[in-house]
């Protein structure tokens, strides 16, 4: 069960430019829509981040070799299988893949991009994703994302979409966004999916530098269960067709307002991961102040929420707040004061000056953990740097779920 307003967008904007469809084409599952193509306009820019995992999946190792060769006419993701640990043989196929939907729409198959997603170390049915192609380039069309949305699940029980219309100087831009995941969550990168487009015209080094930076607050701060997956990817996608005006710096008047739209579009699509968490029941926002830099505070954050010990405490509704004092110190900042850290729960301070708040009570913290959504603040009082990261509880559900995934 996915936690708070994860509802689609009761609008979700197509973006001119991009065509999208969603296939049966049984690479595992049986009567659900499994693989899924995204067209893209010839004169759309891209950017693409990449998973860190030394172990990335042969799909991922095509894409890369494929972008930086040409900008992408056709993404192909499937589910089901995530083509990793498949050595030679995988890449093979994800190549084969490529060839056979470039043949078909008559593109360089270097401006096709693969994704995988699923069950890790199986042979790729290579065969039944080429056989589901011309079924796949027969259904695009523009308004397709929530099908494209649903397509590209693995265990995730809700389709991740975010959408925005905004206008600058008279032009209307339009952003939508679609993700997957919800467990082998941290992503590290750059098993998670992320595809966004607009019609904003950006040059393309530009878009990439956005998509770098929006990325570090967006689906770089999110965790679930601390696993980096072998096939984290994320697209950003400018079909250029809002303006003619190309925005080429930040110092472009556009600039800003476009990267504040894109921020807000992916950190909704990234909180929807975490809400839909493998078994989560609670959605939890770590927030830590008063670091040197922004890497501590960061690696304070991840320490607890990638603590089994504060998670489990928060599926129990335990105030057990020491798990979280434990967190911060094994954090590895070596000079930190431990008597000038303060930590809240929601508007709760349970710790004032590394010790219990005189005013807390075990009453007050267990109605906060009681919530389904609640926020972590830890204060360093060392300095004028915060993050924040975003994660949830650890629950029975999650251990079933991932005890029994390949069955």
């Amino acid at each position: 069960m996915a936690v708070g307003n994860v509802a689609v967008p009761n609008t979700v904007y197509p973006i001119e430019g991009i065509k999208l469809s969603a296939t049966a084409a049984g690479v595992r599952y049986k009567n659900r829509d499994d693989l899924v193509v995204i067209e893209i306009a010839d004169t759309a820019t891209a950017a693409v981040v990449t998973t860190k995992n030394a172990f990335c999946a042969a799909p991922v190792r095509v894409l890369r070799e494929h972008f930086a060769k040409a900008s992408p006419r056709y993404l192909v993701t499937n589910t089901g299988n995530a083509n990793a640990g498949t050595g030679a043989d995988g890449k093979r196929r994800a190549i084969d893949i490529c060839q056979a939907l470039a043949t078909k729409a008559g593109v360089d198959i270097s401006t096709v991009l693969p994704f995988s997603t699923g069950v890790i170390g199986e042979p790729l049915n290579s065969e039944a994703i080429v056989a589901g192609l011309d079924s796949a380039l027969t259904n695009l069309a523009p308004d397709n994302w929530q099908a494209a949305a649903n397509g590209i699940r693995t265990t995730d029980t809700i389709p991740k979409i975010a959408s925005q219309k905004f206008d600058i100087d008279n032009v209307s831009y339009h952003i939508t966004g679609m993700s997957k995941g919800s467990g082998m969550i941290r992503p590290n990168m750059a098993t998670m999916l992320g595809y966004v487009a607009t019609d904003a015209n950006i040059k393309a080094d530009l878009l990439q530098e956005m998509l770098s930076a929006i990325n570090e607050q967006s689906f770089n701060r999110i965790t679930v269960d601390g696993d980096t997956s072998t096939n984290d990817c994320c697209v950003l996608i400018a079909t250029g067709t809002a303006s003619s005006d190309v925005i080429d710096s930040v110092a472009h008047p556009h600039y800003q307002p476009i990267f504040d739209a894109l921020t807000d579009v992916f950190i909704r699509l990234a909180q929807l991961i975490v809400r839909d968490g493998e078994g989560a029941t609670k959605f939890m926002t770590v927030k830590v102040t008063g670091g040197k830099t922004t890497q501590e505070c960061c690696d304070v954050a991840y320490a607890v929420a990638h603590s089994p010990l504060v998670k489990t405490a928060f599926f129990a509704s335990d105030a057990n707040w020491g798990r979280i004092l434990a967190a911060v110190g094994y954090a590895g900042i070596d000079d930190l004061d431990t008597e000038q850290v303060d930590v809240y729960l929601d508007d709760v301070m349970i710790c004032q000056n590394g010790g219990v708040a005189p005013s807390y009570t075990e009453e007050a913290g267990k109605a906060v953990m009681s919530r389904s959504e609640i926020s972590i603040h830890i204060d360093l009082a060392r300095g004028n740097a915060n993050d924040t990261v975003y994660t949830c509880d650890l629950s029975y559900d999650y251990v079933k779920i991932n005890a029994d995934y390949r069955s």
